[in-house]
């Protein structure tokens, strides 16, 4: 898969692929305009609707209504030796209604497991950045 990364203008970088663009930008307290989430959010808004697809494709093959569910995601910072806060813990909390069977409590833990940006940052690549001259 590659992506084009562009520059837009002010603190704007855009990732363009398969004919869509996904556009960034920095808060105000970071010199932007705060026109779009940062590279970031969208980092970690990736793990919690990764899971989300699971959770949904596993509710719809079952025919389990979905109506009132939601995950919520909450992000853990520890300092680090420098004092600096770093993420320590990424935690996802299935919210289901009542009428949710519980038979299905466990099993939709594990749906949500199979994220493949999870696997991804358990198992990370390998980087490699260059300077191309074009």
């Amino acid at each position: 898969m590659e992506m084009k990364i562009s520059f837009p203008g002010g603190k704007k970088v855009n990732a363009e692929f398969s004919g869509m663009i996904v556009q960034t930008d920095q808060p105000a307290r970071y010199g932007g305009e705060g026109s779009a989430p940062s590279p970031f959010e969208y980092f970690l808004a990736s793990i919690g609707t990764c899971a989300g697809i699971f959770v949904l494709s596993f509710c719809q093959e079952r025919k389990i209504p979905t109506e009132g569910m939601s995950i919520l995601q909450r992000v853990e910072y520890t300092p680090n030796e420098a004092g600096k806060p770093v993420m320590d813990r990424i935690i996802l909390e299935i919210h289901v209604p009542a009428h949710f069977p519980e038979k299905y409590h466990n099993a939709v833990i594990k749906v949500a497991d199979q994220c493949a940006v999870k696997k991804a940052i358990m198992n990370p690549p390998k980087f490699e950045v260059k300077t191309v001259v074009s």
